[in-house]
């Protein structure tokens, strides 16, 4: 008789402080053996592991590269159950509790504890607006980053340093640049060379683009006025 197959699922865990970490302590143990127990009874098989060590409750999710592997291996695989003890492994502060959760709920994932309560669904009204509440904090957090982001750029950018975009031609190859401004310079026959005559010589000396080609007159004209 054929066995069901179990449904795949990754355990997190968070020790809140170093004096709860290393082989003497027992909190990742407990932790650990309360979700293998659920997992078990429920049907679920784990398999991966993200833990936080000396982590406080209160440190933001984003920070925490525990649940930022997290986030990478479920955007990656394809898992969908995310195991925990209790909700307090996320955070004891609320809106960061919420936080952590909604990250996963927008990744279509159900957070099981290690006693069967789905944390992302939920009928409470407060939790439910507590959610909105994290929602709406998250974006303005991501807006606030943003906005800082663009103000160093600014600043850096004020004082002549390249900060962002491709990079330029002469960035990448000087030499180049340099010939193709020489071809363009000088003429032959009394005729100035057109930006496809430069592109062919270009190739011609082993200058070409990244898919082995001869440079398009585009680029060669963005190299002679650069």
């Amino acid at each position: 008789m054929a066995h069901k197959e179990k449904t795949k699922a990754v355990a997190y865990l968070r020790t809140s402080s170093a004096a709860n970490v290393g082989g003497t302590k027992d909190s990742d143990k407990r932790q650990r053996e309360a979700i293998a127990g659920f997992a078990k009874q429920a049907g679920y098989e784990v398999v991966d592991e993200f833990y936080d060590p000396g982590v406080s409750g209160a440190d933001p999710i984003e920070t925490r590269p525990g649940f930022s592997a997290l986030l990478d291996r479920i955007e990656g695989n394809g898992v969908r159950v995310v195991i925990v003890e209790d909700a307090s492994r996320f955070a004891r502060d609320l809106v960061t509790q919420e936080l952590g959760i909604l990250a996963l709920i927008e990744r279509g994932v159900t957070v099981l504890t290690a006693t069967g309560d789905n944390l992302t669904t939920t009928d409470d009204p407060f939790k439910k607006a507590m959610r909105q509440i994290a929602g709406a904090f998250a974006e303005l957090e991501k807006a606030r980053l943003v906005h800082k982001l663009k103000v160093a750029r600014d600043r850096k950018k004020a004082t002549g340093v390249k900060v962002e975009g491709r990079k330029s031609f002469k960035e990448l190859d000087p030499s180049m640049v340099t010939l193709a401004k020489k071809l363009h310079r000088y003429p032959v026959n009394g005729k100035r060379r057109s930006l496809r005559d430069i592109a062919g010589e270009l190739a011609q000396a082993g200058y070409l683009d990244s898919k082995g080609k001869a440079f398009s007159a585009q680029s060669v004209k963005n190299m002679v006025e650069g």
